[in-house]
């Protein structure tokens, strides 16, 4: 019989936020892998994972996460983790990866599922879903991020600030993810399109590091990496106005 590898998302790091069904695959899983830095520090997936599995249960797999240029060291990191699971899968009937927020939102699981099935034939890829930094953001903040018949558009900066600019001149709200780096071109992007005074920005949401600001604050000082931005849509304040 074919195994299962099962994509899990576990929200962007509050615990209280992993789904019940989360919870019973991460619990019925043979092991649970999460995803680590090569630097070796635990990580928001792992950390979400040990409030409910015991820790003899988790497997720890090298990404090079924090990696942006060495394309090569990439998916080196990636083959190798993709190696690892498909030993496991070999010895388990049930392999759990854990990865924050949505397995199928900018999540690694996507690369480790395409490389153990091609390591793997055969292999059944199930996925959980998992609530998102920008639906915990906008839950903390009170952003509201769509109503009516607005669009919603998620941007992630590492694309580059134009992509940004062209989402912020369009209609709806704007969600920018990992832009924390470039916290000063986003803070620029939001001034020329009128969009600086209501938005608002999120790190380490559900962690005692969280910070939740206005993005009228930015300074121009880099931010941590998985920050997350909410620019809503210009509103005349009438409700249902956009129906």
């Amino acid at each position: 019989m074919s195994s299962t590898l099962i994509g899990v998302g576990v929200g962007p790091g509050d615990p209280e936020l992993v789904t019940v069904k989360g919870v019973n695959a991460l619990r019925a899983a043979d092991v649970v892998v999460v995803p680590v830095m090569d630097t070796g520090e635990r990580g928001r997936a792992e950390a979400t994972v040990l409030h409910y599995v015991p820790e003899e249960k988790v497997v720890r797999v090298v990404f090079a996460l924090n990696e942006r240029t060495d394309r090569g060291r990439r998916e080196a990191a990636w083959d190798a983790a993709g190696e690892r699971v498909a030993q496991l899968l070999a010895q388990h009937d049930a392999v759990a990866f854990a990865t924050i927020g949505d397995p199928n939102v900018y999540s690694t699981f996507t690369y480790l599922a395409q490389t153990v099935g091609e390591l793997v034939p055969g292999t059944v890829v199930e996925t959980v879903p998992g609530i998102t930094a920008m639906q915990d953001l906008a839950a903390r903040s009170g952003a509201v991020l769509t109503e009516g018949t607005e669009p919603l558009t998620l941007v992630p900066v590492t694309a580059g600030s134009a992509v940004l600019k062209d989402a912020l001149a369009g209609p709806g709200t704007v969600v920018a993810y990992k832009f924390g780096r470039q916290a000063a071109e986003v803070a620029e992007a939001l001034r020329e399109t009128g969009r600086l005074e209501d938005a608002v920005w999120g790190s380490a949401l559900g962690l005692s590091e969280e910070s939740i600001r206005p993005a009228a604050e930015l300074d121009g000082e880099p931010l941590p990496y998985l920050s997350t931005l909410i620019a809503p849509a210009r509103r005349d304040g009438v409700r249902g106005g956009k129906l």
